[in-house]
């Protein structure tokens, strides 16, 4: 029997179940499918509780938060994952002035680190700069959202 891949989403993916009626029958119907094989990684934790206050973000938290803590289905980039992002920066950004390089990239390359290290194939729509760090340091993405394998 072939083992099941392992997913995280990214944070735009979220995102959109939030805030469109395709991004949520999307997020659903990925849950609905995937759920046994599905993580949440701390970084689009932090991503998600920065963008949100008040009831908003209590509501992040039961929905969306909360179900991973109980079944322990998360995901933490350790200091190799940190470590190995920072060499990847180096060789994307190069000489390049470092204020010109977003906050979101950065988070990009640790997750993509991180889902890397984990053996976690990250979910996201974000594939121009997954590519451009694959071409760094390989790692498994796939766009939104894969077919279930039977």
């Amino acid at each position: 029997m072939r083992a099941e891949r392992r997913y995280t989403i990214d944070t735009n993916l979220y995102i959109d179940g939030m805030r469109t009626a395709d991004g949520n029958a999307g997020l659903c119907a990925f849950h609905a499918a995937y759920a046994p094989f599905e993580h949440l990684s701390a970084v689009v934790v932090q991503e998600l509780r920065a963008g949100v206050r008040g009831s908003a973000a209590a509501r992040l938290e039961a929905a969306v938060i909360a179900p991973f803590e109980r079944r322990g289905r998360l995901v933490t980039p350790s200091y190799e994952a940190w470590k190995e992002s920072g060499r990847v920066l180096a060789e994307l950004v190069g000489g390049a002035e470092w204020s010109s390089v977003s906050r979101s990239f950065v988070n990009d390359v640790l997750l993509a680190m991180s889902c890397r290290e984990s053996g976690m194939v990250l979910v996201t729509k974000n594939l121009r700069d997954c590519a451009r760090i694959a071409a760094i340091r390989k790692f498994d993405y796939v766009a939104p959202w894969p077919v279930p394998a039977h």
